[in-house]
């Protein structure tokens, strides 16, 4: 992404044909193929190793010092190897990037304009900042492992390059595309019926919830999603254009794409209302009824103590689910409030960034172990402060 940075902003006329189909495969592939190489190379000395104790791991996952740490033999020797393998490819892709940076720095520099210089920074600002929190905890769990903190606060810090940087991914990528709302609505349908079961029915859920259930519950939205989309840019694409190719938005949404067609739109327009309401009724009336039914359970049990937690497993679903459905009617079914663009643009960003940032939540948080940790981890800092 450094690179593509780099090319875009130094090299802004030629980045067409430098950064061509085969070489975004390229830069692609080569980072997969290096992270399962090493994958492959630590996997292969780690279950060298014999075990002989507990095989219980103190992490929410498999991370590669604490299973060392249950090994019944010397491990210095496979962290070492850790140790020249990790900063071999951290220093390699940290000098990619920095070489990167300090051209586009020098660059951004000789452009005269103000405007012109925030404009560029802006393209590498979110960039920037999820390169900053996986370098720095990398740094302090792998660089410096013996560091005097504890496994819980080291349990903790992982957090952030296993959730914070997929949460920041959306803001790097997710502002400039907008084709699969569709998508996001029916995923959540299809969570609210997950719901629906694991309450409701939980001692049928493993066989209703068959691994052939659960990938249709997923690829459905996305085949939804694909076909909405294919409607709309293909009446889009049918439209003239004559004036100006610059669209007062974030990204190319469509009615600001349809801002600028030369032709009469009213049946475009017409056409997004039908889907958009047909579709975000269908996926709406899912999630209604489903919950309908989970309240009804809910209210069923006795103990205050299992009505919270049953309550509990679908909070975070039900924010996702406000925070989306929320700003869809602001901007889909009320277009005319009198609300101006420049609104509906910030208001855009909730339902393109604050959803995909809300999805690890609905997930990791759910988890015991996160929970413990993050109390323990609150509760240690107020008794520091306290003191």
């Amino acid at each position: 992404m450094a690179y593509d940075r780099y090319i875009a902003i130094c090299n802004p006329l030629l980045y067409t044909v430098i950064v061509s189909q085969r070489v975004c495969v390229q830069l692609v592939a080569v980072p997969y193929a290096m992270g399962i190489l090493n994958a492959i190379i630590q996997e292969t000395f780690t279950f060298c190793l014999p075990f002989c104790g507990p095989n219980v791991v103190n992490h929410f996952f498999c991370d590669i010092l604490p299973v060392l740490s249950l090994a019944c033999a010397d491990t210095q020797n496979k962290r070492l190897l850790l140790f020249i393998l990790a900063g071999a490819i951290v220093l390699f892709s940290g000098m990619i990037i920095a070489i990167s940076y300090v051209c586009i720095l020098v660059v951004i520099l000789k452009i005269q304009t103000a405007d012109g210089r925030q404009k560029a920074f802006s393209t590498c600002s979110s960039h920037l900042a999820a390169i900053c929190i996986l370098y720095g905890t990398l740094f302090f769990n792998y660089v410096l492992p013996d560091s005097g903190s504890s496994i819980d606060i080291n349990k903790v810090i992982s957090l952030f390059y296993t959730v914070v940087i997929p949460m920041l991914n959306p803001l790097i990528y997710s502002l400039r595309n907008k084709e699969f709302v569709v998508t996001e609505c029916f995923l959540l349908a299809s969570m609210a019926y997950d719901r629906y079961m694991a309450i409701c029915k939980p001692l049928l859920y493993t066989l209703i919830m068959s691994q052939q259930v659960c990938v249709q519950l997923v690829v459905g939205p996305y085949t939804m999603g694909l076909i909405s989309a294919m409607t709309h840019t293909t009446f889009a694409f049918r439209l003239p254009y004559c004036g100006p190719k610059i669209i007062n938005h974030f990204f190319c949404d469509l009615l600001p794409v349809l801002s600028l067609a030369c032709a009469d739109t009213q049946a475009n327009k017409f056409l997004l209302f039908i889907l958009a309401g047909a579709l975000g009724v269908l996926s709406g009336l899912i999630i209604l009824v489903s919950y309908i039914y989970i309240i009804i359970t809910i209210l069923k049990i006795r103990s205050a103590d299992g009505r919270c937690k049953a309550f509990s497993t679908c909070s975070s679903h039900l924010t996702a689910v406000s925070i989306l459905y929320g700003t869809l009617f602001f901007i889909y079914v009320c277009p005319s409030s009198g609300s101006s663009l420049d609104i509906n643009k910030v208001v855009s960003v909730f339902y393109t960034a604050m959803i995909p940032m809300l999805n690890p939540l609905i997930y990791s948080l759910r988890n015991k172990e996160v929970k413990d940790s993050l109390r323990r981890m609150f509760e240690r800092k107020k008794f520091l402060m306290s003191r």
